[in-house]
């Protein structure tokens, strides 16, 4: 029979709670009245006189174009960084699960990369492919691919895709291998005595037991892509070149601090933060029913 905590004191739940539920509200509500408040108004560049003008903000925003093709740019970000970082890692723990002489090294350089600083990270992966220095942007010019992410578009597009992936798998991969281990090598060794091949064995035993933790990597995934990709952005590109790479976290950045709209800056904070409460309950509404616990 299993024992129940109880606490004599009453009050001592509370207590325990009161550190984080401060932390929460000091931190995120607070901030996110503010900014829903300030969505609804004018200010100066420097905050000191303010006006309200309801919706116009919004009115404003959604009649730029700019901000359509920041919708776009962010749509394309994310996927390709959640697909490739998720599929990536899992690869790598994969193999890192099987009886390898140099797995702890192997498990220890893949584990490396989450102590990097975002903006480490961009500006590692720039100067590797920087187009006159890089070590790795000579190779492709030698191929006859006119390498230039500070004049193109894509090549910008795709060197912050391959930095963010860069910088996530580590995380991804933690979290893979954890969920692999912890699956009964039982169940793989029946699968082996019926006949399944290692292929058909990932896809019918390990990929199914393993739903619960991409369920959970693919929420974390979706908010890391929408705001912790930002100092990658600001440190490579800065948005350019002409806004191939502003996502919707950038122009907010970009807007607000640095072209002094407080307003519309807090109005296209309000809207990514709605769009990703929605992903994040469309995901536990519809994803996690395909989730085997």
């Amino acid at each position: 029979m299993e024992k129940s905590t109880v606490f004599n004191n009453r009050l001592l739940p509370y207590l325990l709670l009161l550190p984080q539920l401060v932390i929460t509200v000091v931190f995120f509500y607070w901030p996110a009245s503010q900014a829903i408040w300030q969505s609804f108004l004018r200010e100066d560049a420097f905050g000191l006189r303010s006006e309200f003008v309801g919706l116009e903000n919004y009115q404003a925003l959604f009649a730029q174009p700019e901000y359509y093709a920041a919708i776009l740019t962010t749509v394309v970000f994310s996927t390709l960084v959640a697909a490739l970082s998720l599929s990536i890692a899992l690869l790598f723990a994969t193999q890192a699960d099987k009886n390898l002489k140099a797995g702890a090294g192997y498990k220890t350089f893949l584990i490396w990369p989450y102590a990097v600083a975002p903006a480490v990270a961009g500006v590692l992966w720039f100067f590797m492919f920087q187009p006159s220095l890089g070590m790795l942007a000579r190779p492709l010019r030698g191929a006859g691919i006119d390498w230039n992410p500070l004049l193109n578009g894509n090549h910008a597009l795709i060197l912050v895709v391959m930095a963010s992936v860069w910088k996530q798998i580590s995380y991804n991969f933690l979290f893979f291998l954890a969920g692999l281990q912890a699956i009964p090598r039982s169940v793989l060794e029946a699968g082996a005595i019926d006949g399944a091949r290692p292929l058909r064995r990932f896809w019918t035993i390990t990929f199914p037991l393993l739903s619960p933790t991409t369920f959970f990597l693919l929420v974390v995934n979706i908010v890391y892509v929408f705001f912790d990709t930002f100092g990658i952005i600001d440190a490579v590109t800065g948005g350019g070149p002409a806004g191939a790479t502003t996502t919707m976290v950038y122009k907010v950045y970009a807007d607000g601090r640095l072209g002094g709209d407080l307003g519309g800056s807090a109005a296209q904070s309000v809207i990514l933060m709605v769009i990703v409460i929605a992903l994040t309950a469309i995901q536990f509404r519809y994803v996690e029913r395909k989730v085997q616990y």
